[in-house]
């Protein structure tokens, strides 16, 4: 059972701060050697714009559709018991490696300025896997705010396959990369791959859709999809993983057991949000949907924060929201709706950036208000894109290189993930796994 506690484990996140800024100075040495030839300077967002008519926030309405328990019950008695994050971690079989012993040209995808004070690369089997690419992060300080997940300090960073690339079984799964993070110098990790219950719990399948923004909230992670559904999340329940019986490239029930793909660990999803607007993606999209998640703790209740995916080479600029998560203890996880089911945006705005990979949204204590950080990819979908930090009156970002490009965050670079109890921000590059303290970050930005 999880432990909380809000204020007893503050000295070891003193104690793990400094643990990570011994690396700094390395990574700083590494960020140097990319090459300062930039894109073209991206223009400003601008300052956001709030959205308060029913035009604006009825479309990103959501309707609740939980799995019926018996249907969950049903799979996890013929699965066996179900496993929890503890047994994954017990049973990690891959390493993540630190930033010095990374290639040059994973490093190069790195932030230029903020530099990383942490930053690993993949383990080579999974980095050279042909369609695999990451693109969403969370952690046990989004699970609970003293940063812990029973004993152990835990990072999730959701993978996604190309459909058109690979091996046909593979194609379009999401997996989920559950990284023991209790020792920063020697981090590893143990893949879990997203199912969908079907047939009444008497079967499941994988989930075919890229997962470019998750949060983990109590005992659930939510997980944005893409691929073609009216879904705009799946919602996972942490207590309710499950141990296949049968490798093959199979997913779901198989002769002997279970079966998925090789994977020895699946999630069934216990829930999905709808977009009431229609489909969230293919050609017949109708629905503003997230693309990117991350979770605020500054507001009350906790809320999760969505940003739209956009073209970066496209005229249509995004939008930014929230949903408040439930208070109801019985309602763990899971986001504030009314009788009907239904969930509303509390805050919606409109941002002039487009190509949103990240977005996060956190209020300083004394601020009159929120910041909210935009990850961008570049106006050509290469390259190193920028990160700005935009309020209801201006929007600021880092510069670098001999031209003072805006173009210094990451390179295909992913969701953001703020973790209180040490003070870092979480990311992803498309090769690498990196943390940049707030302070550093918000220095950056002037």
């Amino acid at each position: 059972m999880k432990h909380r506690g809000r204020h007893r484990r503050r000295r070891r996140g003193a104690a793990l701060r400094a643990v990570l800024a011994g690396t700094a100075l390395a990574l700083t040495a590494a960020a140097t050697m990319i090459s300062a030839s930039q894109a073209t300077v991206a223009g400003s967002p601008g300052a956001l714009t709030p959205l308060t008519s029913s035009s604006d926030t009825a479309p990103l309405r959501l309707q609740e559709d939980l799995v019926p328990a018996p249907d969950l019950d049903r799979l996890a008695s013929s699965m066996g018991h179900p496993v929890g994050v503890d047994a994954v971690l017990r049973t990690a079989d891959r390493a993540l490696r630190e930033g010095a012993a990374c290639s040059a040209g994973d490093r190069a995808t790195l932030p230029v300025d903020p530099a990383p004070r942490r930053a690993w690369c993949w383990d080579p089997a999974d980095a050279a896997t042909p369609g695999w690419r990451p693109a969403s992060v969370t952690t046990s300080g989004d699970a609970d705010d003293d940063g812990m997940w029973g004993p152990h300090r835990v990072i999730l960073a959701g993978w996604s396959h190309a459909s058109g690339t690979g091996s046909a079984a593979e194609r379009g799964l999401a997996r989920v990369a559950f990284v023991d993070a209790d020792d920063p110098a020697r981090p590893v990790y143990r893949w879990v791959l997203l199912v969908v219950p079907v047939d009444g719990g008497r079967d499941y399948r994988g989930l075919a859709s890229r997962i470019s923004g998750m949060v983990w909230y109590q005992g659930k992670l939510l997980v944005t999809t893409e691929t073609g559904s009216d879904r705009a999340l799946y919602v996972y329940d942490m207590h309710r993983i499950q141990r296949t019986t049968v490798d093959s490239p199979a997913i779901g029930r198989v002769p002997g057991g279970w079966s998925a793909d090789g994977y020895d660990y699946v999630m069934p999803a216990v829930g999905s949000y709808r977009a009431q607007g229609g489909r969230c993606a293919g050609s017949g999209r109708t629905a503003v949907c997230p693309g990117t998640l991350s979770l605020d703790r500054t507001t009350a209740p906790d809320s999760l924060v969505a940003g739209e995916w956009t073209s970066p080479d496209g005229e249509r600029r995004a939008r930014l929201w929230r949903y408040a998560f439930s208070k109801d203890p019985a309602r763990g996880g899971l986001l504030a709706t009314d009788t009907a089911g239904r969930a509303d945006p509390v805050e919606v705005y409109r941002t002039k950036a487009s190509g949103v990979r990240g977005v996060l949204s956190y209020r300083k204590a004394g601020a009159p208000r929120s910041s909210w950080y935009v990850g961008r990819l570049p106006g050509s979908g290469a390259g190193h894109g920028g990160l700005w930090r935009q309020d209801t009156e201006a929007a600021k970002a880092a510069r670098c290189g001999s031209d003072l490009s805006h173009h210094c965050w990451a390179q295909g670079a992913g969701s953001l993930s703020y973790w209180q109890e040490t003070g870092d921000v979480w990311s992803l590059s498309d090769r690498m796994l990196f943390s940049v303290p707030l302070d550093t970050l918000d220095r950056s930005l002037g």
